[in-house]
């Protein structure tokens, strides 16, 4: 029997390796284009690909790992949410130190505006004690 030898264009390359890219299988590929070579695929990935082959990564673990591993996730999920926490208390601080602050700004110049309002002053602080 004698084998044929195909040769493709490289536009034909370039396409099918611009579908491995977007993350079709090289078996099914293969199949879909009757390409029987099986390094021929990867010789194209190779040459035209921008990031080459993908590999699949498989985790191979015991009970105990896999228990340390929800365990660990499950505590930076919990970290997160007292960070969360903790940034939330933080703004509230900052927010009531500006306000503090305002606040004493206010009375200094209130203070330095009192002896030209004369006795409008004992009327506006008694009426800031209503209000607060």
């Amino acid at each position: 029997m004698t084998r044929k030898n195909i040769q493709y264009s490289e536009a034909f390359r370039r396409q099918v390796v611009a579908e491995y890219e977007a993350g079709s299988r090289l078996a099914d590929l293969r199949r879909k284009y009757g390409i029987s070579g099986a390094a021929t695929l990867q010789r194209w990935i190779k040459k035209y690909a921008k990031e080459g082959l993908r590999n699949g990564l498989v985790r191979i673990q015991t009970a105990e790992e896999a228990k340390q591993v929800k365990k660990l996730e499950a505590q930076i999920k919990e970290l997160e949410q007292a960070l969360a926490r903790v940034t939330l208390e933080k703004l509230k601080l900052e927010s009531i130190v500006e306000e503090l602050a305002a606040d004493e700004q206010a009375e200094e110049v209130k203070k330095n505006a009192a002896p030209s309002l004369g006795g409008t002053t004992k009327k506006l602080r008694g009426m800031r004690g209503l209000l607060e």
